[in-house]
């Protein structure tokens, strides 16, 4: 890998991509500084103080850790430039103005340090001519660098070169972007909005067209463009809210500006919607002002009617005959679009139509390859397909003949032809754009593969394009053992990997057999277990629906028994003579949590959501979270010069009682569900290559399983301390009843029941409290209620 290392950023304004740029470098241990024009009144630092409390606000959370916020240095161009010449890389991301952005440059320019890389953070201004301005020294280091909103949430990132910025800079950058920053990076030309907002901006407004020709309402339309699509869930006309129309509008206009009828054919469709223009006029800028196509009053959501001018009743469906369309197979579904005769149905396949026709059109101008396309639209657009990759699968030609046919008829919004190596040469032998050789290079006329840079040496199963037949990690490496819940295998003979393949990855008997007999092989024969999935899902807890059956034949025993045999699963993990390394992204909750909590290590994904949510379903924790709580806060007391264990086991607790979610990784380590010795990583293909390595390095430094411990628990009097507290709860009509209940019993477990306080217990003690609690409430009716609720609606019952 580069050897070029980033200690330290400045991000160059405040505003809101600056401040939320700097909180995710914050979010991955870089030290930042960010800067904007000092206030005219009060401390001059008094917009970037403003801008920092601003994120901890804002939904969704910029920051892992809102307090993480004061780790960002505040600084004015007026004092501190000075700042600059320690710093390795300078993201500018002031308002979008070729001037200021200009006068900005000249006046940093003598305060970079001679290695420093300046990169703006602009959405489609040029980067060349942004250049210009620059000294010859610093024109090779500077590049376009362009985050997407919000930039902690949002994977893509384009890079934009200019003709003197040097190729090792684009290298050097990309790598630091994608490993630190976690980021998914594509190279874009330098043309008007890159490639992202070119076509999503474009495809949003020829969308609007088609709004129009079809005479369809918002709510329709976004019912019809979001999740049923296999778009973001905010469909149209809500991300355009959410985005902000008056930034909307922005991008919109450098379209017009920076485009002609001649260098874009589909010029005549980018004039400014008359209804965008009314909500302008009407100060309604979507979110930010909580009115645009859609205000939300009390709990109705209503939608602007463009004729009446006024916001009327919303949340009208599309017709459930498209939603099925929309179902079926890729050449089934457009084709039944195509011919459908309803007003929904047509319009669905026109915005396919100038999607698939606009990226055909574009793809020289804009992108070196139709794969940089498709990931454009997945990791800026929310898309689960980019536009290429939905034609290819319907067939390429027949589709292609589609569009011809309705570019011929005039039905199409432009009447550019499609560009000739659509019909004839490689792609149409290929059956589409995307192959095992690469992804189309129409400039070149070849198929090119992903570059080849040392930072993906890091990710073992990289996403990947349709067509291009990656290795998948269902399949990948050698197969140790199978079944329908789990799956051990190795990639290189040195580590076992346990990948949980049941439904959301719920931990039922099958599953904990199939991890001890991975612990089997890996004490036997390798390095190491690593507990690892390739999706957003580490495990959503144990089996409920499994238990179910057991519980109407044997009652509360028969789940004593199942849950006796989950504890003793994690001791096994905990004692093992090799590391367990649980590799956590997306959800770990109740039994996933206790799952990771048992392991030797975690290695966890940035964008993880970790905690024992148990009480939800009107339960206590009962694999052994409670026995993990007082474990962790008896060594932490122990730890420390104080003597009282209870200030030690408050938040673990509370998290419990609250069922709270650590909302990041961050998060979670200040919950105790992920320690300090345990690695954050920010990107998420890279989790099994640290995991593994993390598994390794254990093992060859001579792991050896902690010592089996007796440890202090605060007894009866700190059960009576915890209960008067929710007993103000209760009364207070903050929790009901149940709550009251459930919240008293991890109280009496973590606690260690009726004891003197200082007592020492061990884990197999505490273990059988837990499912004395646990097989307790499974026979409460409420608890009853609240499980026959989560199975049934998917959402819990407070009662």
């Amino acid at each position: 890998m580069s050897r070029f290392q980033v200690k330290k950023v400045a991000v160059l304004g405040a505003g809101v991509m600056g401040a939320q740029i700097a909180a995710h470098l914050v979010n991955c241990k870089v030290t930042v500084v960010l800067f904007d024009l000092p206030a005219k009144e009060g401390p001059k630092n008094g917009i970037v103080t403003r801008a920092i409390d601003g994120l901890k606000k804002l939904k969704p959370a910029p920051l892992g850790v809102v307090g993480d916020a004061d780790l960002i240095q505040q600084a004015n161009y007026e004092e501190h430039l000075e700042l600059l010449k320690d710093c390795d890389l300078v993201i500018e991301a002031i308002a979008e103005r070729m001037d200021w952005k200009l006068d900005l440059y000249k006046k940093i320019a003598p305060f970079l340090a001679p290695h420093a890389i300046v990169a703006s953070n602009t959405s489609g201004l040029s980067i060349t001519k942004l250049s210009e301005v620059l000294p010859q020294e610093i024109k090779p280091r500077f590049c376009g660098i362009h985050f997407f909103n919000p930039p902690r949430y949002m994977m893509l990132v384009e890079l934009i070169n200019t003709p003197t910025t040097q190729p090792q800079i684009l290298d050097d950058l990309e790598a630091f972007v994608t490993s630190n920053l976690g980021k998914g990076v594509v190279r874009a030309k330098d043309s008007p909005n890159f490639i992202a907002n070119r076509v999503g901006v474009a495809g949003m407004l020829l969308t609007m067209k088609e709004v129009e020709n079809f005479g369809l309402s918002y709510d329709v339309v976004d019912d019809l463009t979001g999740k049923k699509l296999g778009r973001a869930s905010s469909g149209t006309f809500r991300t355009a809210d959410v985005v902000g129309l008056d930034t909307m509008t922005h991008v919109i206009k450098t379209l017009q500006d920076t485009l002609t009828l001649e260098s874009d054919p589909f010029y005549e469709s980018f004039a400014t919607p008359a209804v965008l223009k009314t909500l302008l006029e009407m100060g309604n800028l979507g979110q930010k002002t909580k009115a645009g196509f859609f205000k939300k009053v009390g709990r109705d959501v209503l939608r602007f009617d463009g004729e009446s001018k006024e916001y009327v009743p919303g949340g009208q469906k599309a017709d459930e005959v498209y939603a099925r369309m929309l179902k079926k197979p890729a050449a089934e579904r457009l084709q039944l679009l195509r011919d459908s005769e309803g007003a929904q149905g047509q319009f669905l396949w026109a915005i396919l139509r100038n999607a698939f026709h606009y990226a055909a059109v574009h793809l020289e101008a804009i992108a070196d390859n139709a794969r940089d396309v498709d990931f454009c639209m997945r990791w800026g657009f929310g898309m689960k397909q980019g536009p290429f990759e939905l034609w290819q699968e319907a067939g390429w030609l027949n589709v292609a003949n589609m569009i011809k046919e309705d570019i011929d008829a005039g039905k199409a919004l432009c009447k550019a032809p499609l560009p000739d190596w659509v019909f004839k040469g490689p792609v149409a032998d290929a059956g589409g754009v995307h192959t095992p050789q690469g992804s189309w290079n129409p400039t070149t006329a070849q198929f090119v593969l992903p570059r080849d840079l040392p930072v993906y040496t890091r990710q073992h199963f990289p996403e990947s394009v349709l067509g291009s037949n990656a290795p998948k990690a269902q399949t990948a490496g050698k197969t140790l053992f199978e079944d329908e819940a789990i799956r051990l295998w190795t990639i290189k003979d040195d580590v076992v990997i346990a990948s949980i393949k049941t439904k959301m990855h719920a931990i039922g008997p099958a599953v904990i057999e199939g991890l001890l007999k991975g612990l089997e092989l890996a004490e036997t024969s390798y390095q190491g277990l690593v507990i690892w999935s390739n999706d957003e899902l580490f495990s959503a807890g144990a089996d409920l629906q499994a238990m179910l059956p057991a519980f109407m034949m044997g009652g509360a025993k028969a789940i004593d028994g199942a849950e006796l045999e989950m504890q003793e699963a994690m001791l096994k993990l905990r004692y093992a003579n090799v590391p367990v390394v649980s590799a956590v992204r997306g959800l770990a909750l109740g039994g996933g949590c206790e799952l990771a909590a048992y392991s030797a290590k975690r290695v966890v994904a940035m964008e993880s959501y970790i905690g024992l949510v148990e009480v939800g379903v009107g339960l206590v924790p009962g694999g052994g979270g409670l026995t993990y709580i007082a474990r962790r806060a008896a060594e932490n007391a122990a730890a420390s010069t104080g003597k009282d264990l209870l200030p030690f086991l408050t938040e673990g607790f509370t998290a419990a009682a609250m069922a709270k979610v650590g909302t990041s990784a961050l998060e979670s380590r200040k919950l105790g569900y992920v320690l300090e010795s345990d690695v954050v990583v920010p990107h998420k293909d890279e989790l099994l290559y640290v995991a593994i390595n993390e598994a390794k390095a254990m093992f060859n430094s001579g792991y050896r399983a902690p010592h089996k411990r007796l440890f202090a628990v605060a007894g009866r009097s700190g059960v009576a301390t915890m209960k008067s507290s929710l007993v103000n709860m209760r009364d207070g009509g903050f929790v009901s009843a149940h709550d009251f209940h459930i919240a008293s019993l991890i109280a009496n477990v973590v606690c260690g029941g009726d004891v003197d306080a200082g007592s020492l217990v061990s884990e197999e003690y505490l273990m059988t409290l837990e499912r004395q609690a646990f097989c307790s409430l499974l026979t409460h009716p409420k608890t009853q209620e609240r499980i026959m609720g989560m199975m049934s609606t998917g959402k819990p019952v407070r009662n």
